[in-house]
């Protein structure tokens, strides 16, 4: 029988691929258990093709049911369980890694999102919307009530999710470890040139700010564009005002946000992209990206933007928010409902925008110093323990 830190690894989630920000970071611990020769078993929806055939990689790809997260979960839970079950017959030290509620196995638990925190919700949708989040509420609150407290070990990706996950199961803090996600290198402050021609990507070619919302635009206010919107509508009317606005991210609301931008006549000045690939040239672009969110576990968005050398405005519940330096929490959104104020930190802000880039050159520097790759080590290095599990030991399907 191997040793635990030599056993494979059995890995379920969404998806592992760096098109999505929870995906990149499964993707990178993929990668750096393959680095240390160790077998890798991956169960998701999408895989990035250079991993399905990578040596001592088995890839388990999973259907959607009609294109549908929500749908598609039942079948990534079984196919997640089954491959679980015979990896572990053949090797009882075998590891089990998921993500939240999308697998119920009892070992590994990558905790990216806290879903008693922020139920699933569609307050602005129509009323089968609003029924269809009631149902995936209800259901997916059960799978965490049982998932999470029954994990070996819980690896949340912020001290607000650590917190979260100990205060609302009641689970002992010495189950429950914190690893901040890492810099993806293709994240980083661009050279004037190309700087230059991501502006002009977007019209812009003068010295007029841009600033940047990344985040979905769904029927749930989660995100907190509403607010940022009610500060833009504040600030449009005002001469010193000249900024543009770009959203990028998908969701049902785009076309509605788009009529209500059309309708208020401010589409010169405010362009919604809708879901793009294109995020890190709208950062390259951008001279502030702001995140007035109302719960958000961490906040890939903003740690992306600040390792770009742009500036970010978040609420202060963000978990990445907790790693901001002290001289920089003048930047963080006390209020995210609150539209008013932040259309005075807006205005307050274009008066120095080179002054705060340059504030934050160093914080930008020390989130790029901590990359995927050292993340992903650190997370398998606090989840090896070295001892070895007879059968009667290894983790098994939790009750559901």
């Amino acid at each position: 029988m191997r040793s635990a830190n030599q056993a494979p690894w059995v890995l379920v989630a969404g998806g592992f691929h760096s098109a999505g920000g929870m995906d990149q970071l499964n993707a990178a611990v993929a990668r750096g258990l393959i680095e240390r020769g160790i077998p890798v078993h991956l169960v998701a929806h999408q895989i990035e093709p250079d991993l399905v055939t990578t040596r001592g990689v088995t890839a388990h790809p999973v259907n959607k049911s009609a294109g549908s997260f929500f749908l598609g979960q039942r079948q990534l839970d079984r196919r997640g369980r089954a491959v679980a079950a015979q990896a572990i017959s053949r090797d009882p030290a075998t590891r089990v890694l998921v993500n939240g509620v999308n697998c119920a196995w009892a070992d590994l638990n990558w905790v990216h999102f806290v879903n008693h925190a922020w139920p699933p919700r569609s307050d602005n949708g129509p009323l089968w919307l609003r029924w269809k989040s009631r149902f995936e509420s209800v259901f997916t609150l059960r799978r965490e009530r049982t998932i999470l407290p029954g994990a070996r070990l819980l690896i949340a990706n912020s001290a607000t999710t650590r917190s979260a996950i100990i205060e609302r199961f009641d689970i002992p803090s010495d189950r429950v470890v914190t690893v901040y996600p890492g810099s993806d290198a293709r994240y980083a402050p661009p050279a004037s040139a190309q700087r230059a021609a991501a502006r002009a990507s977007f019209g812009v070619t003068d010295r007029r700010p841009i600033v940047a919302f990344v985040g979905a635009l769904g029927h749930d206010p989660r995100k907190g564009f509403d607010t940022l919107w009610a500060a833009w509508r504040r600030l449009y009317a005002r001469r010193e005002w000249r900024a543009i606005l770009i959203v990028a991210g998908g969701g049902r609301a785009v076309a509605r946000w788009r009529q209500t931008v059309k309708a208020a006549g401010m589409a010169d000045r405010v362009l919604i992209l809708g879901f793009t690939e294109a995020i890190a040239t709208v950062l390259a672009a951008a001279d502030l990206l702001v995140s007035p969110v109302r719960y958000e576990p961490y906040g890939l968005n903003v740690h992306e933007a600040i390792s770009c050398g742009v500036p970010a405005m978040v609420s202060a519940c963000a978990g990445v928010a907790e790693r901001y330096p002290v001289e920089l929490h003048d930047m963080l959104i006390a209020d995210p409902e609150d539209g008013a104020a932040l259309a005075a930190r807006l205005l307050e802000w274009s008066g120095r925008i080179d002054s705060v880039r340059e504030r934050f050159e160093s914080y930008s520097r020390m989130l790029r110093s901590y990359t995927v790759e050292a993340m992903a080590n650190q997370l398998i290095d606090l989840t090896t323990d070295g001892s070895e599990r007879t059968e009667r030991e290894s983790p098994r399907p939790a009750a559901i």
